[in-house]
């Protein structure tokens, strides 16, 4: 009997799975802000990813790096992949309240609720943030914009990205015992659920993970993600994906932002990293994993990537 060959769906969550679980986000911060106007957020700059979901009311978005602000309404989300300094006010000029990085962790009133404002109309927010554990983010997710935005009443929107947005407000404002356990693994599921969104909504403007809505650069993707050890060359994965050399490469670095092999090198030295951080392996071995049959060319190729040599990483991330 042969393995079910893996469908559409099953490759991208895989090679989407693959690029998160090297990030080793871990969920920072989630609470719930209850807002009266006239008010204003500063949040601060945090390394990582934010969410952004609106209850109730509505609010306007301000993203260092973005021109203009976003309007957000009621059922809305919004991620920012690559965090930094936002903003969130009622009205444009309302007074901005600068959030301390320890107010965010720990969260004010309730359960994890923060009241704030004036006297006018209500707004209620639930935000949420990610740690990023990985020195570097992985090359798909360096595409990506810094803002994406899912209107709750926009068709791009999908129906289980709405309902984990309901379910994330819901639980917000529960008080039932586990309710932060709940909220904790939901952010999680509202960042990979709105990050497949922006894959399947069509061609995308950047390079990145919209690489996985192309399915001969999908499949590409998750060879080198599966068999990364492997030596392959631009010819044997274009042999792979039934596309020309020349297609593939031209294709691969318009969709991916960079050429199959650099890619390769890239995710294998992500690998390596992730190794040193998680494992006892020696050197040897790590180096081996990813297809080096030398640890002094390992050791090389690591300190171009890192800027450091393999065993100082792993020295002075254990003890981060």
């Amino acid at each position: 009997m042969t393995d079910r060959p893996a469908s559409q769906d099953e490759r991208v969550t895989d090679v989407l799975a693959d690029v998160l679980d090297s990030m080793r986000l871990t969920t920072l911060v989630y609470g719930r802000l209850e807002l009266f106007a006239p008010w204003g957020i500063q949040f601060p700059e945090l390394a990582g990813a934010h969410i952004i979901v609106v209850a109730r009311g509505g609010a306007r978005l301000e993203v260092e790096g973005v021109e203009g602000a976003i309007a957000l309404s009621a059922g809305d989300l919004a991620l920012l992949p690559h965090g930094g300094g936002h903003s969130l006010r009622d009205a444009e000029g309302s007074p901005l309240h600068i959030l301390g990085k320890d107010s965010c962790e720990r969260g004010h009133g309730g359960a994890g609720t923060y009241r704030l404002g004036g006297n006018g109309d209500r707004t209620v927010l639930v935000a949420g943030a990610f740690r990023l554990g990985a020195a570097q983010r992985p090359p798909l997710f360096e595409g990506l914009p810094r803002l994406l935005h899912f209107p709750a009443d926009e068709a791009v929107t999908s129906p289980t990205l709405a309902s984990a947005v309901q379910l994330f407000i819901a639980e917000s404002a529960s008080s039932s015992p586990g309710a932060t356990v709940i909220m904790s693994r939901l952010a999680d599921i509202l960042l990979v659920q709105a990050l497949r969104t922006h894959i399947a909504a069509g061609p995308c403007q950047a390079h990145g993970l919209c690489a996985l809505a192309d399915p001969r650069i999908r499949k590409a993707l998750a060879l080198i993600h599966e068999r990364h050890a492997e030596p392959w060359t631009v010819e044997s994965l274009a042999t792979a994906v039934a596309l020309s050399r020349s297609s593939f490469a031209a294709r691969f670095s318009e969709r991916v932002g960079e050429p199959p092999l650099e890619y390769l090198a890239r995710w294998r030295m992500t690998k390596a990293a992730q190794a040193l951080r998680e494992s006892e392996l020696p050197l040897s071995e790590v180096a081996a994993s990813i297809g080096y049959q030398s640890e002094a060319s390992f050791n090389r190729a690591f300190k171009r990537w890192g800027g450091v040599a393999p065993g100082a990483y792993r020295r002075d991330h254990r003890r981060g």
